[in-house]
């Protein structure tokens, strides 16, 4: 599937408060599958406030708006432009790629993931990783034919 064209511009002021309660709750919702709705939520404030301490101001985060060619918004994305364990620079890290619901299937992903590499690639970074959970069959589906591979993994069963 060849991928629409795509433009990340840097996410304004007006769009931030929307796009991180958006991607809070959503972030919730996953978190919620593996632990109390009520420790998911506190989590998901703490990473947002340990993550983006400064909001769109924080330094080496970029915060992205993807636009098609007709400059519709069609997704979002959060790139760190260093791990986020070792702050190592080589590796940037994708903490966050979305693809609103009337544009998804249609290949915006790929195409926003093919941008932000490439924004991850002019500051430096030879890898970038990202984190993806297990029941996200799109997302996994997305990464795997992009050539990302799994360097760990955790597993659970409910008992």
């Amino acid at each position: 599937m060849n991928s629409p064209a795509v433009t990340l511009r840097p996410m304004r002021e007006d769009e931030y408060e929307d796009y991180t309660t958006r991607q809070e709750v959503e972030y919730v919702q996953a978190l919620a599958e593996i632990m109390p709705a009520e420790a998911a939520t506190e989590k998901a404030r703490q990473d947002r406030a340990q993550f983006l301490p400064d909001g769109l101001a924080t330094e080496r985060h970029r915060l992205l708006v993807a636009e098609n060619a007709t400059g519709q918004v069609v997704g979002y994305a959060w790139v760190g432009l260093d791990e986020p364990r070792t702050r190592a620079t080589d590796t940037a890290w994708l903490y966050d790629i979305s693809v609103e619901e009337r544009y998804r299937r249609s290949g915006y992903g790929r195409a926003i993931l093919a941008a932000v590499e490439a924004v991850a690639r002019e500051a430096g970074a030879t890898r970038l990783g990202l984190n993806v959970f297990g029941r996200n069959d799109a997302a996994i589906s997305l990464y795997q034919t992009c050539g990302y591979e799994v360097m760990t993994q955790q597993m659970a069963k409910r008992l």
